[in-house]
């Protein structure tokens, strides 16, 4: 059973690589939302970013004092990328979504990636309780950069390849759960984790459905509400690590 994390992550990289190249949707950078304040055009999917920050800067003012602590030491090498990544989410999103285009989307994605680099650190650093996890966040850190690098210099070639970016964004959705289940996480942590998940989906289909939503309700377009509903979820894993600092004593 301990094997299966490693049996996977080897199964889903070969499958991405006999997939062969994953493209940008063609018109991926037609977003539905033409909302407009003085001087921000694209209103409501640029402002929706504002929760990243927030939820980032709860997350490091909450967790911060607590970083040296045996309940926090072993995760917080991943867990401080995540915010940080977080953080960057923010300004980075914000920027693009001002003039969508591929010439800002790499400032989109790579904190992003960033945010699912620092998730993996985190959680198996906490689960497996080993003291490497600053060289990993270190070396998942470089392999996030260095999959958005890979996109800009095959996109700018006419061919631009998703594959490595998309590995940081499927892993997380099955290791996490997959190593909390073998460690026996605590289960608080496993229903907020289960809970970021389940709305990390949600926001995707959003974000499928971004002209449909707009047209249905008028008000908002389906990005804008992915940026709401991420928001949420990453707000569900902040909550579930400050609850281990709501009673005293170890961790279990």
């Amino acid at each position: 059973m301990k094997a299966a994390p490693a049996i996977i992550t080897i199964g889903i990289i070969a499958a991405f690589a006999a997939h062969g190249r994953i493209a940008q949707p063609a018109h991926y950078n037609d977003f539905a939302d033409h909302s407009a304040l003085p001087g921000i055009p694209h209103a409501g999917d640029v402002l929706s970013n504002a929760g990243f920050a927030l939820v980032a800067i709860w997350g490091w003012l909450a967790l911060w004092p607590h970083r040296n602590s045996d309940r926090l030491r072993d995760g917080w090498p991943g867990y401080r990328l995540f915010l940080i990544g977080l953080l960057l989410t923010a300004f980075g999103s914000a920027f693009f979504h001002l003039a969508p285009g591929n010439g800002r989307l790499t400032w989109d994605m790579l904190p992003i990636a960033l945010v699912g680099a620092g998730l993996l650190v985190g959680v198996r650093g906490d689960t497996q309780r080993h003291a490497k996890t600053n060289i990993e966040a270190i070396a998942l850190g470089l392999y996030a950069v260095a999959s958005v690098a890979w996109w800009v210099v095959t996109d700018r070639h006419g061919a631009g390849d998703l594959r490595p970016y998309l590995v940081l964004q499927v892993l997380p959705l099955i290791l996490i759960p997959l190593w909390q289940a073998i460690h026996r996480a605590p289960r608080i942590e496993r229903i907020a984790f289960a809970a970021a998940m389940g709305l990390y989906v949600l926001a995707k289909i959003a974000e499928v459905l971004d002209h449909p939503i707009a047209d249905a309700l008028g008000f908002v377009s389906g990005h804008t509400l992915k940026h709401l509903i991420a928001t949420a979820a990453t707000a569900a894993i902040v909550w579930g690590l400050t609850r281990r600092f709501a009673t005293p004593g170890r961790r279990t």
